[in-house]
């Protein structure tokens, strides 16, 4: 599988926002948000393939309990299935950070319950407003769109096991289309816990994350989600490798 780069930093964001991690990031995605922050594994990828037991034995190397499997998006790769089952059989804890629109296509993907693939899935759907612009090559904007929802993925992933389900919000529009979507996911039938919900800002400084939390933590308040932040812009820049 081809990576971009691993490092160990903080875990920035959600439940696990603190914690001495080891980050694998994978290169390649099928998604375009025009606000990523890591091109390099997106728009434009780097890296080069290697196989399992480099990985393994990178991460083995750093010495740190909590591994988190991110990307670019690193449910493209097969191979993220029998890493993550060697990394958790060594003691690991692994979070696989997922936009939620695509499974590994493999036959040893977890049935249901088994809970094989991760400790913790950190879905992050993609609403309307990351599409690219329509001038965009390659016909990504309409690629964009096509792909970035996909609800029968994103119940198969929550049904997995412990999961969080992390909305990225720039306006009140995302507000709005991310209410929306829980809805038709189920959030008020079950199917969708509550508590297992994040509204994070959207930005890439310290001042964009401060003028969307300003208005978005009404909203949290309001609506009893959870409101999530971006502590390594906070704790180191917008920086490649934490």
């Amino acid at each position: 599988m081809r990576i971009a780069e691993i490092y160990s930093s903080l875990q920035g964001e959600g439940f696990l926002a603190g914690t001495p991690s080891t980050f694998v990031r994978t290169s390649g995605c099928n998604l375009r948000c025009h606000w990523c922050d890591t091109p390099f594994a997106s728009w434009e990828p780097i890296g080069a393939d290697r196989s399992i037991e480099s990985i393994f034995d990178e991460v083995e190397s750093l010495r740190l309990q909590h591994v988190v499997i991110t990307g670019g998006e690193p449910l493209i790769f097969p191979e993220v299935v029998p890493l993550c089952s060697r990394l958790r059989r060594s003691g690991f804890h692994v979070t696989v950070e997922t936009a939620g629109t695509v499974l590994p296509s493999t036959n040893n993907w977890p049935s249901a319950g088994d809970h094989a693939l991760a400790d913790l899935m950190s879905i992050s759907p993609k609403l309307s407003s990351s599409a690219p612009p329509a001038d965009t090559p390659a016909r990504w904007q309409q690629r964009h769109a096509a792909a970035r929802r996909r609800d029968e993925i994103l119940h198969a992933l929550m049904a997995e096991g412990p999961y969080q389900l992390k909305f990225v919000i720039d306006s009140p529009a995302d507000l709005t289309e991310a209410l929306c979507w829980l809805n038709d996911l189920g959030i008020d039938s079950g199917r969708v816990h509550r508590e297992r919900v994040l509204f994070m800002p959207q930005g890439k400084s310290v001042e964009e994350l401060d003028r969307t939390t300003a208005w978005l933590a009404g909203e949290c308040l309001r609506t009893g989600i959870q409101l999530a932040h971006r502590h390594h812009i906070a704790w180191f820049g917008h920086t490649r490798g934490t």
